[in-house]
């Protein structure tokens, strides 16, 4: 079956990517679904498999019924389709699938995709094909939308005065009732906030509340999230005041979204790290992305209700070439992503990193555009783990500085792998530097391998694989 659409055949411009497995186990959503997916991911459960040039893989997966499960998957999104009952999106299935091709990419031979995994793909880029035509157009209305956006404002003004006065309040009171009252307090005044259609200072607020019971020193970090609340409360008071990109910043804080705009950039995007955060009733995946000719970071957003992943999904250390535009304000990272030509490539080298003391200094700097920023992505070159008095550190292999490894990486199982990649020598690490310390989340090895500069042999520990190792 030769796939079309509109009559032109659905070719690609590279070689299909051939997915490394590390790449595929980071689409999983969950490790329940990773460790299915694991089991399988040979040849056994599989019959009638195969993949095409224009990124389509595809095979039949015995079950416990008597008919296989059909499985499809379109690489170029990645997309996925399975006949399983599975909510879980990708299931084990295509997760099975897409690591069989990884370990073994005879057994996926190339043929044409069968009728039932065709119908799909053509759907599937036809309907891709619509949706990105509509999402060219204006609104119906802009007189109506004008309108809109002003009685917004309104209640999110009204929201923000009623924010200041209970904060006045607490510092009135003093620290301690904060703990006195509980979380109670706190989520009565978010809900206010959710009402007043700021979801932004309703997830501050949030915050607030956990504050009391995060042990000693609390009151210090309370007045600090006060103080910063405070000051996003007053900014948007006073927001028609503010030069243009702190006022899209404060606007995207405060929970009101910017469409993309301008031209989009045309790149080669390297996936660094790819992990999805529970927030309320949605799960909130980030991908960030590296361009190879722009030297630019991008942030991609995307969402899923409660119990499900996110749709969009990139397989870390791959390369794409495509077009993506991005948003006002918060440092102008978070970006759309459009037009994608070919399929994603496997592996590449890091982005360039720089020393402990660059990455503060892109910290701070990013500070002075947004105060309220947590985090700045960085990636580090040449430093290596160390252990530290309640922790690790990130220390530069050639000077005397170091940064701590955040708290909540700590706990996370692959720190461990980003200290067996080391093996005491100097690695690159792409992660978020911030006021609590730098989340590494995704690595690459030295060139001379694990033991890295103190190799006696460079040439006895070298790799050919060079693509990122995920850290989360």
């Amino acid at each position: 079956m030769l796939l079309t659409d509109g009559g032109k055949p659905l070719g690609a411009a590279a070689p299909a990517a051939h997915l490394t497995v590390e790449q595929v186990l980071a689409l999983a959503p969950d490790d329940a679904s990773r460790k299915a997916g694991n089991k399988l991911g040979s040849a056994g459960p599989w019959s009638e498999t195969g993949g095409d040039g224009s990124g389509a893989v595809w095979g039949l997966c015995r079950g416990s019924g008597r008919t296989p499960y059909r499985t499809v998957i379109d690489t170029t999104g990645p997309a996925y389709k399975c006949s399983c009952p599975s909510r879980k999106f990708p299931c084990k299935h295509a997760l099975g699938l897409l690591l069989l091709h990884a370990s073994d990419k005879s057994a996926v031979p190339a043929g044409d995709p069968p009728d039932w995994a065709g119908e799909w793909l053509v759907g599937r880029r036809a309907r891709a094909q619509v949706k990105e035509q509509a999402a060219g157009g204006g609104p119906a209305d802009p007189e109506a939308a004008r309108r809109r956006a002003e009685r917004r404002a309104e209640r999110i003004g009204g929201g923000a005065q009623e924010l200041e006065q209970r904060l006045t309040d607490l510092l009135r009171g003093g620290l301690a009732a904060a703990e006195q009252a509980g979380y109670g307090l706190w989520e009565e005044t978010a809900a206010r906030m959710v009402d007043a259609q700021a979801p932004g200072l309703a997830g501050r607020v949030r915050e607030l509340g956990a504050i009391p019971a995060s042990g000693p020193g609390w009151p210090v970090r309370l007045l600090e999230e006060c103080a910063l609340l405070h000051l996003l409360d007053t900014a948007w008071l006073g927001i028609d005041r503010l030069p243009q990109p702190l006022a899209a910043t404060v606007r995207t804080r405060v929970g009101l979204t910017a469409a993309a705009e301008g031209p989009p950039v045309r790149d080669q995007w390297l996936v660094l790290a790819q992990y999805d955060t529970p927030e309320g009733k949605i799960v909130t995946r980030r991908i960030w992305l590296y361009g190879r000719g722009s030297a630019r970071i991008a942030l991609l957003l995307s969402f899923g209700a409660a119990g499900r992943s996110p749709t969009q999904a990139l397989p870390v250390g791959s390369t794409l070439d495509a077009e993506l535009t991005f948003h006002p304000g918060s440092g102008q990272l978070r970006a759309e992503l459009g037009e994608q030509f070919g399929v994603p490539l496997a592996a590449g080298p890091p982005p360039p990193g720089v020393p402990v003391g660059g990455a503060i200094a892109a910290y701070g700097g990013a500070l002075s555009g947004d105060p309220w920023l947590d985090s700045w992505p960085v990636t580090l070159s040449d430093v290596i783990p160390v252990p530290s008095p309640g922790g690790w550190q990130l220390a530069d292999a050639h000077g005397d500085a170091a940064l701590p490894v955040a708290t909540a990486a700590l706990s996370r199982p692959a720190l461990w792998k980003l200290v067996a990649l080391s093996g005491g020598g100097p690695v690159t690490v792409f992660g978020e530097c911030g006021h609590r310390g730098f989340d590494p989340l995704a690595a690459w090895p030295s060139e001379g391998g694990a033991g890295g500069a103190g190799s006696a042999d460079p040439s006895s520990h070298a790799r050919p694989d060079t693509g990122a190792v995920p850290l989360i």
